[in-house]
């Protein structure tokens, strides 16, 4: 065995890499199968984390960006000082915007693991994003709220929920008060904390076979690498220094678009990469601001989106990265009642996609295009009540809607993204949401010629239409890229609007604001048309082949191709080489 003076060799190092990975794998997969509610068990709207004793963030596997890359250190620290006693059997629920977490909606569960001499060793920190949080409107969002008393939203700052591992039940009765499903509430937040007993047992399961000693060991080998690996990533990359701004949709009382800026300055020889976030307008009076944690989060997934090399996620690859915010304003540290209820989605998408693409400023082969931008209509919050169930109240969110990928310098967008601040989200199975809400789903598919052309293309569109079964529904949504869709990067063409309508049953069909809240009638079709993401490069330097192969998966037309790629298919749909050089040729002169 290692000892806290002795260095661990590359083989020891990965095997305990793997092992760290595994037990977060374990949590995600608990909470995976046992949460109640579709946005976590369906969608995957949750992330786990190992979080060192000294409050650094250790192990992450498959997590969404937003939710563990600006925050963890930020809530554990606010733990210690509002708990400066930890004991085993601990474990605190944690959702403050002003106090490290991402926005009211994701709850976190927090469970400090201590040894057997009572030293607070790691964090686990389990957050999900809860279907109702309290919220005065039947959604966990609102993009409307002047403050976060209309909001509405139940706020927890870090309060003990367990003690010596049994229920503190006074919380616990509190939040069934307020929630409108509350046994689907109580069900999601016991996955959470049975996710992090899980991974409290697996670690001092591991440091009872390895001992503390080698575990800190470890911890400090492994920030060394990560860091080591970062430094060389940056080492890599052009100096200077560019500046990049998106606009997001008028929006719940912006009255026009609203301008949002990023400036990434890389540093080869200090081996840093600043990220300044503070030329944006102050904290506005609704749901579109940022919290510290989301803030910082947009700025490191922009980044590590925009280098081209993979290296570990961990606090020792973030310090490579100097983030500068400032306080009131909405993509910053905001003060207290500011609302954050849409600090994971609309203005972080956005956030995040200046940031890549003023990087792709610096050079090609760098940064990203824009991703698509959240969350059109048919990623609505439903609620009602459901008939098959003897009118059992229900309140849902919906993940059928988006494709958001956005091109980068080697790869198309991915079809499947959801968002670009949401990672590893699963886009809803038709099937089991069908299942759990008395609606049925009749289209689902991609939309022709909608991508954001480029050498590397941005995803594809999606068009969903869906109605209520037997009862009606209360359909919540709040759509950006309506009119500034997300641009392309040097030379690419910026991706597909969003819409939404309603068919009713005269089959007339209506046209439906960007955020709204309306009640779906059955045999009423929500009809909603996403946006896609934007392209990176020149359309005509793509790939001819390429381009044969998206007509042949029917997500570009052969006019499409002609248009505006200059390739030329012939009657077998193959590349016509000669008419194809012939059109880039002339369109280059």
């Amino acid at each position: 065995m290692s000892g806290p003076d002795q260095k661990l060799d590359g083989v020891r190092l990965a095997v305990l890499t793997n092992r760290l990975e595994s037990i977060v794998r374990k949590m995600t997969n608990t909470l995976f199968r046992t949460a109640r509610s579709g946005v976590i068990n369906t969608a995957r709207d949750f992330s786990c984390c190992i979080v060192t004793g000294g409050d650094e963030l250790l192990a992450a596997a498959e997590s969404i960006p937003i939710l563990i890359a600006g925050g963890p250190e930020l809530v554990t620290s606010y733990m210690k000082e509002v708990h400066p006693v930890l004991r085993r059997g601990d474990a605190f629920l944690h959702n403050s915007p002003y106090h490290g977490s991402s926005h009211a909606a994701d709850h976190g569960v927090l469970v400090p693991v201590i040894d057997d001499d009572g030293v607070h060793r790691f964090t686990l920190v389990v957050k999900a994003h809860v279907a109702d949080c309290g919220n005065s409107i039947p959604s966990s969002m609102m993009p409307g709220a002047r403050d976060v008393y209309e909001e509405g939203a139940l706020i927890f700052p870090c309060v003990r929920i367990q003690q010596e591992y049994a229920e503190v039940g006074d919380v616990m009765r509190m939040c069934e008060a307020r929630i409108r499903a509350p046994e689907l509430w109580r069900g999601d937040l016991m996955a959470m904390v049975g996710a992090a007993r899980v991974g409290e047992r697996e670690l001092l399961e591991l440091a009872e076979e390895v001992g503390w000693a080698e575990l800190d060991a470890y911890v400090e080998e492994w920030f060394a690498y990560s860091e080591e690996r970062m430094v060389e990533a940056i080492r890599k990359l052009p100096a200077g220094r560019a500046s990049a701004e998106t606009t997001h949709d008028p929006f719940a009382g912006v009255t026009e678009g609203l301008p949002i800026r990023a400036t990434v300055e890389v540093d080869p020889e200090r081996a840093v990469i600043t990220v300044d976030l503070r030329d944006n307008p102050d904290c506005l009076p609704n749901g579109m601001n940022l919290t510290e944690s989301t803030a910082r989060a947009c700025a490191l997934t922009g980044v590590l989106n925009g280098i081209p090399d993979v290296v570990p996620v961990n606090a020792a690859v973030f310090r490579r990265v100097e983030v500068l915010l400032r306080e009131n304003c909405m993509l910053g540290i905001p003060l207290h009642p500011t609302s954050c209820s849409l600090a994971t989605t609309h203005p972080a998408i956005r956030a995040i996609n200046v940031v890549q693409r003023a990087l792709a400023e610096l050079g090609d082969g760098i940064g990203m295009a824009e991703s698509g931008s959240a969350i059109a209509a048919g990623g609505a919050a439903i609620s009602g009540f459901d008939a098959r169930r003897q009118g059992e109240r229900f309140v849902g969110l919906l993940f059928l809607a988006n494709s958001a990928g956005a091109a980068s310098p080697f790869a198309d967008g991915w079809i499947g993204a959801s968002s670009i601040s949401a990672g590893m989200m699963y886009t809803d199975s038709v099937e089991v949401d069908e299942a759990l809400y008395p609606f049925r789903v009749w289209v689902n598919r991609f939309i022709p010629d909608s991508e954001g052309a480029g050498r590397f293309r941005g995803s594809s569109a999606r068009h969903v239409e869906w109605s209520p079964v037997g009862v009606p529904l209360t359909a919540v949504w709040m759509s950006d890229g309506n009119e500034y869709p997300a641009l392309g990067a040097r030379g690419g063409l910026a991706g597909a609007l969003a819409s939404q309508r309603v068919r009713r049953r005269s089959g007339e069909i209506e046209e439906l604001p960007a955020a709204g809240a309306v009640v779906i009638e059955p045999e009423e079709r929500l009809i909603s048309f996403s946006t896609s993401g934007g392209g990176y490069g020149p359309p005509d330097e793509r790939d001819p082949d390429r381009v044969a192969l998206d007509v042949s998966d029917g997500y570009v037309t052969a006019e499409q191709a002609l248009a505006v790629y200059r390739v030329a298919l012939d009657g077998d749909g193959l590349v016509d080489r000669v008419r194809t050089a012939e059109l880039r040729a002339g369109a280059r002169s």
